[in-house]
């Protein structure tokens, strides 16, 4: 079983890269981490399509495709520390353990966080802390953080997760603007946000003002 799944993620990974060249460490991360245990049950068949899937409390698991970008437009290479405004399924985060030595995640759903944590024990993932809260407050007490990612879209940064970026930070979330929503790609310099729109996307919304 362990070979079969194994070989499902490596052509998963190697779909992805054929419609977005991922960078070596990236695409190993992808063939590593069983994504069948991130969706719910009877989606399982699904798993390695490119396609967002439901998983409860009325929340969606990003396709593949979708968290790959949003991984590689966060430039991990050389980095230490990444911070996550969202954890959802946990899909993201176990991505992240393996280019990151700490990953932080806050989730405001408590459904959803203890059922990453389970998944993440499952897994023997071991550099990701998770926590239940309001992730626009983000996490100061491990601050300054060498990237931030929002698997949230935002209207806005707020200044508390501005504060918490290192200098010289990157920092990449699905923005919204006029109706649309635009991954957006941000380097933190001399204390002020710079920023690049990258590509349109679709992402489950912040709710009252949480993630």
């Amino acid at each position: 079983m362990e070979k079969i799944i194994a070989a499902k993620c490596k052509k998963m990974a190697e779909d992805i890269d054929s419609v977005f060249p991922l960078e070596p460490k990236i695409k190993k991360a992808f063939e590593d981490i069983n994504r069948e245990l991130f969706v719910p049950a009877g989606f399982k068949h699904l798993a390695y399509k490119l396609d967002a899937l439901p998983m409860g409390a009325n929340q969606w698991i990003s396709s593949p495709l979708t968290v790959a970008k949003m991984t590689q437009y966060l430039n991990p290479d050389g980095a230490d520390s990444v911070l996550e405004i969202g954890c959802g399924s946990g899909y993201q985060a176990a991505i992240l353990s393996r280019l990151f030595r700490r990953v932080f995640t806050v989730e405001r759903i408590e459904k959803l966080i203890v059922e990453a944590k389970r998944r993440f024990r499952d897994l023997s993932i071991y550099n990701i802390n998770a926590r239940y809260g309001d992730g626009l407050l983000g996490w100061p007490e491990f601050a300054p953080y060498d990237r931030i990612l929002f698997s949230a879209s935002a209207s806005e940064i707020p200044e508390e997760i501005f504060s918490q970026l290192k200098e010289g930070g990157v920092l990449v979330a699905p923005m919204e603007k006029g109706g649309r929503q635009i991954i957006t790609k941000f380097v933190k310099r001399s204390g002020r946000l710079f920023s690049q729109e990258l590509e349109e996307c679709l992402f489950v919304p912040t709710k009252n003002g949480t993630v």
